[in-house]
């Protein structure tokens, strides 16, 4: 009997052929091909436009996957210890893109599945290294982002040369991190750097050109809706943050995209900034024809923790309470998974995925919002017994980089559950009103008093229910992929990748590299043979959390990219 695996593995085998010829070029990436992505391709960071990263191939299952090896590694980056990756890799037949902290873009032919060979090199010239989550594909072109050099450049796939290259720098510190988000006429930037006292933005940009389409921006300004939430007299809402540095997804239906805000600046100090501080710490569905705002939820009103809303917007549909509907689903860093009706942003279920969590006694279940939150108060104190602007806000959990974060989570296709990396732990945040200049927006700063570790948690976004969890020696900053194959991939800070079933979190394999992970897994098939690849390196936000880990002091940090096969 022929399956469609072996459908499969017969169409990459000719695939190869193909692409391996003499001057052939390889075919277009056509918004059909997106929206459809060829099963053992990854051709956008989150593999498909509802950010499910959910595979499916199922070549490696829960059967096999103890038998993972490591087929080939191949360095990223420049000469330095200290660098770090946190880049989803695209792969397209046979061909591999990823970019390093210098924001240089490697093509990188995987092809024969033993060895990794660098085609080219589109180094941006970049004169500070800076997060990078990767590249996005259209056309013949690669799209990527230079983080604080604030450019966006179109590279041509074959050649590495570049096509254009635009400066979107409109204000002093602004970054671009996530990658893009690539669709049929626009490319989709969102802007971060918040906590440098940026006011963000999401933008659209011509494919062909480069030229700005529109651009909206998160925080209004006076006589635009939501101003009136920015009760200061110092402008604030000038330097307020929401930050985007996780790429949105698309909802074709609907011509709509749902992106995550960042929290609001200064970051510890909600005082300097009272009222509910609109439009951070929000899911936000903007138009993609005008780029005007749909409706948005905000999460954690006037903020003090740090909890942003920018991780993965993930959109599914199903039942809730009977009805069918249309979804976006959302695990924020302050440690509840959301579930929203994607067509008017009402708020549907909340589950608290994160063990440790006491900044609030709970969400309202109706509205959604903080049991705590009082809207009558320009400045929100939850559920900690703080009197002052000034006070010390103790033990407050979940830690001020979650939860959750910019590492992603996976929902799974074939089991219809949410799965969730996260960090658990607790912070001191002391509040700091002097702190208001520019290179100080912090507001104030944190302390983690003890050890942080990790966790994995599966959640039914449907009923709001915690179906399993794993607790990890080890904070999670890598995030989760789901398979066919019947089992789930994360990576841990101190070099160990795991692969448990899908259903018992039952450990299935494991590996440890020697250097830590803050980089997402993915998988793609060449050949008819699956592979596993992720990128290592850990940055500054992995360092603070393993630094109560006395077992890791000395731990190496190398760029590399590993990839697993059978």
């Amino acid at each position: 009997m022929t399956t469609k695996f072996d459908l499969l593995r017969l169409g990459a085998v000719l695939g190869g052929m193909v692409f391996g010829l003499s001057g052939a070029r390889a075919a277009e990436i056509t918004f059909e091909r997106l929206a459809n992505p060829e099963p053992g391709n990854w051709l956008m960071n989150h593999r498909d436009y509802g950010s499910h990263r959910f595979s499916p191939l199922d070549v490696i299952n829960k059967s096999n996957v103890k038998n993972l090896k490591l087929a080939f590694a191949v360095p990223l980056g420049g000469s330095s210890g200290n660098e770090y990756n946190e880049a989803t890799p695209l792969v397209e037949d046979g061909f591999l893109y990823v970019t390093d902290v210098w924001s240089v873009v490697y093509k990188i032919d995987v092809r024969s599945g033993s060895a990794g060979r660098v085609v080219w090199k589109m180094d941006p010239g970049t004169q500070k290294p800076d997060r990078n989550r990767g590249v996005a594909l259209w056309g013949n072109y690669v799209i990527s982002v230079t983080g604080l050099d604030g450019r966006v450049i179109a590279t041509d796939k074959e050649t590495g040369r570049m096509v254009w290259d635009k400066n979107l720098l409109d204000q002093p510190d602004l970054e671009l991190t996530a990658a893009p988000l690539a669709l049929k006429d626009a490319i989709i930037i969102g802007a971060s750097g918040g906590d440098n006292g940026v006011r963000d933005w999401i933008a659209s940009l011509d494919p062909k050109t480069g030229e700005t389409q529109w651009k909206t921006f998160v925080i209004p300004a006076p006589g635009e809706p939501g101003a009136e939430t920015w009760k200061d007299n110092t402008n604030a809402w000038r330097t307020g943050g929401g930050a985007m540095y996780v790429t949105g997804s698309y909802d074709p239906a609907t011509n709509l995209t749902y992106w995550g805000t960042g929290n609001p600046v200064p970051r510890y100090d909600s005082g300097s900034r009272p009222g509910d501080n609109l439009y951070t710490d929000s899911t936000v569905a903007f138009s993609i024809k005008d780029g005007r705002m749909q409706w948005y939820f905000q999460l954690t009103p006037n903020d003090i923790h740090d909890y942003d809303t920018s991780g993965s917007q993930i959109i599914i549909d199903g039942k809730v309470n009977g009805d069918d509907r249309k979804l976006v689903v959302h695990a924020d860093r302050n440690g509840f998974n959301y579930t929203f009706d994607r067509l008017n942003g009402q708020f549907l279920k909340a589950v608290q995925y994160a063990q440790k969590l006491n900044w609030t006694k709970g969400l309202d279940p109706k509205t959604g919002k903080p049991l705590d939150y009082d809207p009558g108060r320009d400045v929100q104190t939850y559920n900690h017994d703080w009197k002052s602007v000034t006070d010390t806000i103790k033990n407050s959990c979940p830690d001020v980089h979650g939860g959750t974060n910019f590492w992603p989570p996976s929902y799974s296709d074939k089991t219809k559950l949410l799965y969730i990396g996260a960090s658990e732990g607790c912070a001191d945040i002391t509040p700091d009103p002097t702190a208001r200049v520019r290179g100080r927006f912090g507001g104030g700063g944190y302390a983690n008093q003890e050890r942080i570790v990790g966790s994995l948690t599966v959640v039914d976004p449907l009923t709001a229910e915690v179906k399993a969890r794993k607790d990890l020696p080890y904070p999670d900053l890598s995030g989760v992929l789901t398979t066919a194959g019947g089992f789930v991939v994360t990576a841990m800070l101190d070099g160990t990748i795991m692969a448990y079933d899908d259903q018992t979190l039952d450990k299935l394999w494991e590996i440890n590299v020697g250097t830590g992970f803050v980089a997402p897994p993915m998988t793609y098939a060449v050949n008819g043979e699956q592979y596993i690849a992720i990128a290592s390196g850990i940055g500054p936000v992995g360092k603070a959390k393993i630094a109560r880990s006395p077992e890791l002091k000395g731990q190496g940090n190398a760029t590399m990219l590993f990839v697993f096969g059978l």
